[in-house]
């Protein structure tokens, strides 16, 4: 369980190019219970507290706590729905619209984990990834990525005070722009 900070998990493809397969938030479990190692490999994108549970002592409070397995389950689903989002920005979205869902879903996910149920999201962050990695994620050229950066920061919609910090100033509009 990432308590604070970002990860990524990533692979290596046949020509050996890492390939970031996914980025886990604060509040995100990472590894797999109840069965093997997870295939991918994981690195601190930021400063990071990460939470382990030995799979013993892990599967012995599951057993006492049943409702935990149905709380795992609804987080898994959760993360398919999100993977399911993922693939259709991947595959069917412009430029413009996979950097917004990007910068909304960061901004969203990078909250610190609370217990209320409704948090306000954050509108100033810091980006956990490089506009290299930003560009290998969306499935974009670095100049790409770039380009949008300055249109939307011309636009209006965001803010970019340092390379990597982000404000978002027009939601909405990222928001209609995403989709």
């Amino acid at each position: 369980n990432v308590i604070e900070g970002a990860l990524k998990l990533s692979t290596q493809t046949a020509d050996g190019k890492e390939q970031i397969v996914g980025v886990v938030y604060p509040s995100d479990f990472l590894g797999r219970p109840f069965g093997q190692t997870t295939p991918y490999g994981v690195e601190a994108l930021t400063d990071s507290f990460v939470c382990i549970f030995e799979r013993k002592d892990f599967d012995r409070f599951a057993r006492e706590h049943p409702r935990l397995e149905h709380k795992l389950l609804e987080r898994t689903l959760s993360e398919l729905d999100r993977t399911r989002r993922w693939m259709l920005l991947l595959g069917r979205m412009t430029a413009e619209q996979k950097l917004a869902s990007f910068l909304l879903e960061t901004s969203e996910r990078m909250q610190p984990a609370g217990c209320a149920a409704s948090q306000p999201t954050i509108e100033a962050f810091e980006l956990p990834l490089s506009r290299q990695q930003i560009a290998d994620v969306l499935g974009l050229t670095i100049e790409t990525v770039s380009r949008q950066f300055t249109r939307m920061k011309k636009d209006g919609l965001i803010d970019l005070p340092s390379r990597r910090e982000v404000v978002i100033l027009d939601r909405q509009g990222l928001e209609d722009i995403s989709g």
